[in-house]
C-alpha cells in the first residue's frame, strides 16, 4: 500500500529538519572565493543558492525528486553528518584542448537520515570549483527505487535571457526564460542575466541515468525544473548525474572554463591509450573501392589520419535485415564495386586509419559480433549512427557500447541527438560526437556562432565540415569561414571534407555529395593541412553567442586562430599578448577576398608578429579569418 507521500506522487528529499541540533544551512566556497553554494532550509523544505564574485546567480530553488515508490518518511529527518573535503591537483588527458586541466574544488557531503531509522539514507554532494558549481545525489537504499521526476530548481532573476533549443540539433533561440512556455529545452543553457553577467546550466556524468534538459516551473515565472526524460529504476545505491552552474562575466569565460565537464568524472579507464590517435578525416561518400583508394592517397597528400565510409558499405541502413558482418553496398547508394578490406589493407600501408559508420539497428542486435570482426579487418574506429538517446535504458546501453569498443581497441565517433557530459574522460577513445547543428544543415555563421557558445560547452562536436560543397557558397557563408570553424569548434576527430571527393574519385551515383563537389587544390588547403586537431592551450579572445568570436588555440609553439562574424559588418580588434614575449612570429592569415580568382576566393597574406602587436580588421556577414601563427626562422 502506498503511503500519504506516495499516494500524492511526491517524494522531496528533506522534507523536514526538526532536531534542534541539526544544522540549518551549509555554505561550500570554491578555493578562489568566486563561487558559492548555500544549503538552505526553510519552511520544512530544502533549498539552494548560488553566487558568482557576491551576486546572486541562481535564487532560492527547491531540490529533490518525485518517488513512485518512497518509502515512509516521518518528520524527524535530520542532517546526520558533513564530511568536507579539499581538492588541489590536476590531470593531464590523452587529449584535449589543453594539455593539462586544473582540477581544483572545496566540497562538502551532507548525509541525511532520521532519528527512528525509518527513512532510506541519501547524501547530497556538493562541489565548488574555481570554474563553477556541482552537485549531485547520492541514494543508499537497499531496495528497488522508481524516480519518476526530478524537482530540481533553477531559479533564475527576473528578465534572464537563454539561448535554447528543443532538440539537439535544432536552430538555436535567443528568448526570455519566462517565455520559454511549454517548451522542453536542451542542455547546457547558457543565460544572460543582465549586462556582462552570464550563466550556464548542465549536466556531466550521465552513464546509466535518463537524461536532463530543462522545463518552465509552472509555478515560478523565471525558475527552470530538471526534466528527466522517463522514469529511472535501480535496484539498489546509486548515484545522479551531476547538475552543473557556471558563470563568468563574458560568454567565453565559461567556453574557455568547459573542461569542468570533464572533472567531474572518473579518471581515465583505459590502461593504455597508446591506440587512441585524433586527427582530421575525409568521408568517402561514393562507397567504392577507387572512391576508398583516392581517398587514401589524397590523405597521404595533405597529411589527414583517416578515412571514413559513411552508410551503404554493407546495405540499406534502415533495414533491420541488412548484416553488419557484409559487405554488401546499398545499391541506392551507390553501384560498387567495393572491395573494403582491400580498401583498409591500402590504407594501413600508407598509414592512413579507416573508421566505417554502423547503424544502431545493426549495433542494437549484433554489437558484439560486430566489434570484434571490425577491429580483425584493421578498422581503427566506428561511427554509431543514429543511435537512441535519452531514456535510462538507452543512456546506459550506449556507454556500455562505448566500453565495448575499448575493450576491442576501437574509436568511437557519436552521431546524431547525443551530446556529451564529460564520459570521454573515463573512456577516451569516445573521440567526438554530434549533437550539433553541423554543415550538413547548412548553418551559416549566426548559427555557428550560437553554437560555439551554447554546444560546445558540453565538449567535442563533431561538424561535419564541408569546403567545396556548393552549400558554402550558397547558403553558409564563406570558405575562410570553414577554415576558421575548423579550429573553433573543437574535436579530435575533424572531418574536413564532409561532402567533398578527390579529383580522381569516381562521381557519387545516389549517396551523399553530388558530381561537382571535387576538391581543388586551392593554396588555403595549406591550412587544413598544418591544422592540428588537439591543443595544449585555448584562448577565447573575444565574442558574443550568434554575433562575433576570435578563438586562440595553441600546439607546440604554434598558435592557430580563427575568427568568424555574423550577420552585421564588424570591425574588430586582437590583442597579440598570449604570445610568448621572447618570440618573433611570422603570421599567415588567411581572409575572403572577391578579387583571388580561384574556386574559393580566399588571400594569404603574411606578417611578422610579436606579443605586443595589435591587429585590427574588418570582417563582413557571415565572413571569417584564419592564421597560423608559428616561431620566425
Amino acid at each position: 500500500m502506498k503511503n500519504l507521500f506516495s499516494s500524492f506522487g511526491i517524494f522531496i528529499l528533506a522534507l523536514a529538519f526538526m532536531a534542534c541540533s541539526s544544522p540549518k544551512n551549509v555554505q561550500v566556497s570554491s578555493p578562489n572565493g568566486k563561487y558559492k553554494y548555500e544549503l538552505l532550509l526553510e519552511d520544512s523544505l530544502l533549498y539552494y543558492q548560488a553566487f558568482y564574485e557576491g551576486t546572486e546567480i541562481v535564487e532560492k530553488s527547491l531540490l529533490g525528486f518525485e518517488l513512485s515508490n518512497a518509502t515512509l518518511i516521518d518528520q524527524n529527518l535530520e542532517i546526520t553528518g558533513i564530511e568536507e573535503t579539499e581538492v588541489n591537483s590536476d590531470w593531464q588527458p590523452v587529449y584535449g584542448e589543453k594539455n593539462m586541466y586544473p582540477d581544483q574544488y572545496h566540497q562538502s557531503i551532507v548525509s541525511f537520515g532520521s532519528k527512528d531509522g525509518k527513512t532510506t539514507p541519501f547524501r547530497l554532494k556538493i562541489r565548488a570549483y574555481n570554474e563553477g558549481l556541482a552537485f549531485q545525489y547520492e541514494f543508499e537504499n537497499g531496495d528497488p527505487v522508481s524516480l519518476d521526476a526530478e524537482l530540481t530548481e533553477f531559479s533564475l532573476p527576473a528578465h534572464a535571457e537563454a539561448w535554447i533549443s528543443e532538440r539537439a540539433q535544432g536552430e538555436i533561440i535567443k528568448q526570455k526564460v519566462s517565455e520559454i512556455g511549454e517548451k522542453i529545452v536542451e542542455r547546457p543553457l547558457l543565460v544572460e542575466l543582465q549586462d556582462s553577467l552570464f550563466v550556464a546550466l548542465g549536466e556531466a556524468a550521465l552513464v546509466d541515468f535518463a537524461r536532463m534538459k530543462f522545463e518552465l516551473s509552472k509555478d515560478k515565472p523565471t525558475a527552470l525544473v530538471a526534466s528527466l526524460e522517463g522514469q529511472v529504476q535501480f535496484d539498489g545505491p546509486f548515484t545522479s548525474p551531476w547538475r552543473t552552474i557556471m558563470a563568468g562575466k563574458s560568454s567565453g569565460e565559461i567556453l574557455e572554463n568547459n573542461y569542468l565537464l570533464l572533472n567531474l568524472n572518473a579518471p581515465n579507464a583505459i590502461k593504455n591509450s597508446d591506440w587512441i590517435k585524433p586527427g582530421k578525416v575525409i568521408r568517402e561518400v561514393t562507397l567504392t573501392t577507387d572512391g576508398g583508394i583516392a581517398c587514401v592517397d589524397f590523405a597521404v597528400k595533405h597529411k589527414l589520419q583517416y578515412i571514413e565510409f559513411d552508410a551503404g558499405w554493407y546495405g540499406n541502413e534502415y533495414d533491420d535485415a541488412s548484416d553488419a558482418t557484409t559487405i554488401t553496398v546499398d545499391p541506392n547508394r551507390s553501384k560498387g564495386p567495393l572491395d573494403l578490406k582491400r580498401v583498409i589493407k591500402y590504407a594501413e600501408s600508407k598509414g592512413i586509419g579507416v573508421i566505417l559508420y554502423v547503424n544502431r539497428r545493426a549495433l542494437e542486435k549484433q554489437l558484439d559480433e560486430v566489434l570484434p570482426l571490425l577491429k580483425s579487418w584493421g578498422v581503427e574506429g566506428i561511427k554509431y549512427g543514429f543511435v537512441n538517446v535519452g531514456p535510462q535504458e538507452w543512456t546506459s546501453w550506449l556507454h556500455e557500447a562505448v566500453r565495448k569498443a575499448a575493450d576491442h581497441g576501437l574509436m568511437i565517433d557519436i552521431h546524431d541527438e547525443y551530446r556529451p557530459t564529460g564520459y570521454s574522460r573515463t573512456y577516451p577513445n569516445l573521440m567526438t560526437q554530434e549533437g550539433i547543428r553541423g554543415d550538413e544543415e547548412s548553418p551559416d555563421n549566426t548559427t555557428v556562432l550560437k553554437t560555439l557558445f551554447t554546444r560546445m560547452l558540453a565538449g567535442a562536436g563533431d561538424h561535419t565540415n564541408c569546403y567545396f560543397a556548393e552549400r558554402v557558397d550558397n547558403k553558409m557563408g564563406s570558405h575562410a569561414s570553414q577554415l576558421a570553424k575548423a579550429v573553433m569548434i573543437y574535436s579530435p576527430w575533424q572531418f574536413l571534407y564532409w561532402y567533398d571527393r578527390p579529383e580522381n574519385s569516381p562521381g557519387a551515383h545516389k549517396g551523399a555529395g553530388n558530381s561537382t563537389n571535387y576538391i581543388v587544390e586551392v593554396p588555403e588547403l595549406t591550412f587544413f593541412d598544418q591544422m592540428p586537431t588537439v591543443w595544449d592551450d585555448t584562448k577565447v579572445l573575444s565574442g558574443y553567442p550568434g554575433e562575433h568570436a576570435v578563438v586562440a588555440r595553441k600546439s607546440g609553439d604554434s598558435w592557430f586562430l580563427g575568427a568568424l562574424n555574423g550577420y552585421q559588418e564588424r570591425d574588430n580588434e586582437i590583442s597579440f599578448d598570449f604570445l610568448d614575449p621572447n618570440t618573433t612570429y611570422s603570421a599567415t592569415i588567411f581572409t575572403d577576398d572577391e578579387e583571388v580568382n580561384t574556386h574559393s576566393r580566399v588571400a594569404l597574406e603574411t606578417r611578422t608578429l610579436s606579443s605586443k602587436d595589435f591587429m585590427q580588421f574588418k570582417l563582413g556577414k557571415h565572413k571569417g579569418m584564419a592564421m597560423v601563427i608559428k616561431p620566425a626562422k
